[in-house]
């Protein structure tokens, strides 16, 4: 883009910008007349596959394109865009870096699950950016700085600092970067029909032509042009819907209708005879699962001969195919050794138990806090009080870790001013919550759909979505008649967060190129929020840890390169570890936000507020903040538990029944109470640190 050569005043931002908006406008016109072709071709009877990838190829070709042409060596271009970017385009790079596949694919979907409790995850991550425009961004961007770890650095001096900055970074940015690339291969194997696997290479080549080709540069101009792909993809299914059910283009207005509708029917099922069978029923699975896990090799021996009992009656009763199909997929994917019977066991009976309960397990739609009775008795009121504390518990977690996350925060050292920094935030919180606030409107909409024209109809005439996703994955959709009436109920059906938006057209019976749009938008999520995470690592990794501490004299050039070849090994690392399909997105994504927390944002505050912060007391804050969240989600989550040998009980571990994704409630008030301390009883900083105190909270008048 030539027009970034131009100058750095207020008329050169401004005429920077005309261009940009001539661009822009241009790109939205082309990309509204591909999906009216997309639309014209479906209508024609073009091929449903040619459809699903004619949007990946195009999409990702512009991406790709846009990633080619900013392609670059120069330092400052490839670290922070040149510091060139206005605060308004600044704002829409930075809302798509955060509309990850979390935000994109989960957040309806947990809004759908959990009702109203859902939203301290809207409420978090909208408050963190509040907390960013007034106590991070500006200050952050006077200093100049490339990374966060350079802030350590610069503020507190030493190596220490950075390069304890620098593991955090990847810690959290890899984390953050599985999950993303899972989202990745999740879309592009519905788009295009390929297995999950290779559509996470598929889609990883999008990624890496914008990162390792132009850096900051390339990623923030695909950014910006990867959020107009994805807002539009959001909106126009939650409009088409709003029309289609209750015929108004207000969603707000068919939010408050259709709720209404819901929450009658959820009612309804709550006192539903079929339903109440399938508890009764669940409950039963789940005391059987408990019998097998007491002697799991004689449960193997009796489960295979069942399983092939059944497919032998079915075969013999000419049963429809489809249900042939399903007992001998059963049969084929049984468990081969004990330990793989024993932990499906495990699965199956904390599954029966979650669903043995009104209306599949999920709250009510309406519900504030997702468990318990306020005016139940003692055991209800219990869950209430454990599920107010952990709604509270993680919007903290998610606000101070949305304030700390390294690849948000490089994205405000890329603005020509602090100034600009500010107001970049308040627009990336403008075009943020345009789609937090589609997300429970599309929930509501979506559940309406379900409970209304899904449930209760013959097994064996479900729509074609279920079985296209159920044989696609069956941890996102699975439905077993568990009560055998032919029919199915609530309890019966079992729907993942993560494709809640993805399926969302296909569920309200939608035109198939909708979908498509859909898996589009998502993709655009998922890919420019791995371009930022990407580069933030290969930068941590390369910048602060290769070049301040390995070989200091490297030339711009060469750390350039390094950059590139680390981008290229982290993708791959990233990419091999997404395919071990890692489940529910929200729930990995959310822990980093913890250890983002309990990192950072204590240095941070206290770094640019606090003169007395030091060396000493940075180190031991940020190491113990990081300690007490990570032994937390260690002793506390499943996962971590089974893979370090964790025997102590869970109930022994839990602190105020606090969920192990909102470990960083714990660590950040850990981490800012012995920085506090180490600081007040060790030297004070000295005059360079100061001087760096001064350059960010009282800058002088050319650095506003």
């Amino acid at each position: 883009m030539a027009a970034e050569r131009g100058g750095q005043g207020v008329a050169g931002t401004r005429d920077f910008s005309r261009v940009l908006a001539g661009r822009y406008a241009l790109f939205l016109l082309c990309f509204g007349l591909m999906i009216a072709a997309m639309a014209l071709a479906e209508r024609a009877g073009v091929q449903r596959s040619w459809i699903g990838v004619t949007f990946l190829v195009l999409t990702v070709a512009v991406y790709a394109g846009i990633g080619f042409i900013c392609r670059t060596s120069n330092e400052a271009e490839y670290f922070v865009a040149g510091r060139r970017v206005p605060a308004f385009y600044n704002g829409l790079a930075t809302a798509a870096d955060w509309m990850s596949a979390a935000s994109f694919l989960g957040t309806a979907g947990v809004l759908y699950l959990q009702g109203q409790a859902g939203l301290a995850y809207i409420l978090g991550w909208t408050g963190g950016y509040v907390l960013l425009a007034l106590l991070l961004a500006p200050y952050l961007r006077r200093l100049g700085q490339y990374t966060v770890p350079d802030f350590m650095a610069s503020r507190f001096g030493g190596s220490l600092p950075r390069l304890i900055g620098a593991a955090a970074t990847v810690a959290v940015s890899f984390v953050y970067l599985v999950v993303q690339i899972y989202g990745v291969g999740l879309i592009t194997s519905h788009l295009t029909g390929f297995g999950f696997e290779l559509g996470i290479f598929v889609g990883l080549g999008g990624v890496l032509v914008c990162s390792f080709l132009g850096g900051m540069r390339a990623v923030t101009w695909t950014q910006v042009a990867q959020y107009l792909v994805l807002i539009v993809a959001y909106l126009v299914p939650l409009l088409w819907l709003s029309v289609k059910q209750t015929g108004s283009v207000m969603p707000v207005m068919a939010y408050s209708q259709q709720l209404q509708q819901v929450t009658a029917r959820e009612r309804a099922l709550t006192t539903d005879a079929a339903e109440q069978d399938v508890i009764r029923l669940l409950r039963q699975r789940a005391a059987e699962a408990e019998l097998k896990l007491r002697d799991v090799r004689t449960a193997m021996a009796r489960d295979e001969a069942a399983l092939q009992a059944q497919v032998a009656a079915l075969r013999a009763e000419n049963a429809p195919l489809v249900r042939i199909q399903r007992a001998e997929r059963e049969l084929a994917q049984r468990p081969r050794t004990e330990a793989q019977a024993r932990a499906l066991y495990q699965r199956e009976r904390d599954a029966a138990l979650a669903g043995a309960r009104p209306l599949g397990g999920m709250p009510p739609q309406t519900l504030a806090f997702a468990g318990g009775d306020p005016e139940g008795d003692a055991q209800a009121r219990a869950r209430h009080d454990s599920a107010r504390i952990n709604f509270i518990a993680l919007m903290l977690c998610l606000m101070m870790g949305t304030a700390a996350l390294p690849h948000v925060l490089t994205r405000f050292y890329t603005t020509p001013s602090a100034s600009q920094a500010r107001r970049s935030v308040g627009w990336t919180l403008l075009f943020i919550v345009m789609l937090y606030i589609a997300a429970p409107m599309l929930a509501v909409l979506v559940k309406f759909e379900v409970l209304h024209h899904v449930v209760g109809l013959p097994i064996d005439d479900l729509p074609q979505w279920v079985q296209r996703w159920s044989r696609m994955d069956p941890a996102l959709v699975s439905v077993r008649d568990i009560n055998g009436d032919g029919l199915l109920q609530l309890g019966e059906l079992r729907l993942a967060g993560d494709i809640i938006v993805l399926a969302a057209p296909e569920i309200g019976g939608l035109p198939y190129w909708v979908t498509c749009l859909v898996a589009a938008g998502g993709l655009a999520a998922a890919l420019s929020t791995a371009d930022g995470l990407l580069l933030t690592i290969a930068n941590a990794l390369s910048h602060d840890v290769w070049f301040r501490s390995v070989n200091p004299r490297a030339t711009a050039a060469v750390r350039v390169v390094v950059s590139k070849v680390l981008v290229m090994v982290v993708a791959f690392l990233a990419a091999l570890i997404a395919a071990l399909k890692i489940t529910d997105i929200l729930q990995f994504v959310s822990l980093a936000f913890s250890l983002a927390a309990s990192a950072f944002f204590p240095a941070l505050v206290l770094g640019i507020f606090w003169r007395r912060a030091n060396h000493a007391g940075v180190v031991a804050g940020m190491l113990t903040g990081l300690g007490v969240t990570v032994w937390y989600m260690v002793t506390n989550l499943p996962l971590l538990r089974r893979a370090f040998g964790v025997t102590r009980p869970l109930a022994e571990c839990s602190w105020f029944g606090v969920e192990p994704i909102a470990a960083g409630v714990f660590g950040v008030p850990a981490g800012l109470l012995v920085m506090a301390l180490v600081s007040r009883f060790t030297k004070p900083p000295g005059p360079a640190q100061v001087a760096v105190i001064e350059r960010m909270r009282f800058p002088a008048p050319g650095e506003r």
